[in-house]
């Protein structure tokens, strides 16, 4: 007989915290480390024993050394700068537009007959047949790609809002009704917490979108960004410089996107609490 209190259970094979730690690390960092360096052997490989030119489809070995050649030497930063501004701040102007339109037009039904459909009208053009209009009208500066980036970051907030916003409860509602609160009551004490959910996951589509939609309004004209210089480097047949440029995007959509998720588990805190249970 072993001296263990009664009613307690030693469960076999249980993993321990120490176990199920190291899993969760592997999960998270190991597998998605591994595969990356197993793609990038494998494209090594097969460039090297194919013998495919540069101009074609360079090795990761070339892009590296493009992508680590453009920070040191400084060449990336100027335009890295350029790009991200324009996306951060096309993204805060479309975002707050699509935050307001989707208040309005729950709190005001007949608005969403006047306005959403003029909305979706417009996010069915083409941003790449909108941007030449744009440079036209807005010149080649940052402002035409600001709004073509709030034009894109605009409609996913929009629709997440809307849905967060009419996703409450009906029993919720007419308990507010019955204490007699307020339009503006029951918006900021239900409807509004209740969308937060919603609202960062249109924030979250928003904001790669908005690396999209700047580089498309360097493609149209622009004299310096990440985009202008991916045109420069396609002219020049300078694949892997294209190719560490990519990176640098990608990169740049990384931690736009982190950031908002940092933010979102600091202010959308319940929603983990919930995801854990």
């Amino acid at each position: 007989m072993t001296d263990r209190p009664i009613g307690e259970v030693e469960i076999l094979g249980a993993p321990t915290e120490e176990a199920s730690g190291s899993g969760v690390s592997w999960e998270r960092f190991g597998l998605p480390i591994f595969v990356l360096f197993a793609l990038m052997g494998s494209w090594e490989g097969i460039v090297r024993f194919l013998e495919i030119p540069g101009y074609i489809l360079p090795p990761p070995t070339a892009i590296i050394r493009a992508f680590v050649s453009g920070f040191l030497t400084g060449a990336f930063i100027p335009d890295l700068a350029v790009t991200a501004f324009q996306a951060v701040f096309g993204f805060l102007i479309g975002s707050f537009i699509g935050l307001s339109l989707g208040v309005i037009i729950v709190l005001f039904p007949t608005m969403e007959r006047i306005i959403y459909p003029y909305v979706v009208a417009l996010q069915t053009v083409p941003k790449v047949a909108l941007a030449p209009l744009l440079v036209v009208w807005f010149g080649f500066g940052m402002t035409s790609k600001v709004i073509v980036v709030a034009l894109v970051s605009l409609f996913p907030v929009l629709v997440n809002v809307i849905a967060g916003l009419r996703s409450v409860d009906q029993e919720r509602l007419d308990l507010l009704g019955a204490l007699s609160a307020t339009r503006w009551q029951i918006f900021w004490y239900l409807r509004f917490p209740n969308s937060l959910p919603y609202f960062f996951a249109g924030l979250n589509t928003a904001v790669v979108l908005s690396v999209i939609g700047a580089i498309v309004g360097e493609f149209v004209g622009a004299t310096q960004g990440i985009g202008f210089r991916i045109l420069q480097a396609n002219y020049n047949l300078d694949i892997a410089g294209a190719f560490a440029l990519f990176m640098v995007l990608s990169l740049l959509g990384l931690t736009l996107h982190g950031t908002l998720k940092f933010i979102e588990r600091r202010t959308v805190f319940w929603t983990a609490t919930q995801t854990t249970h």
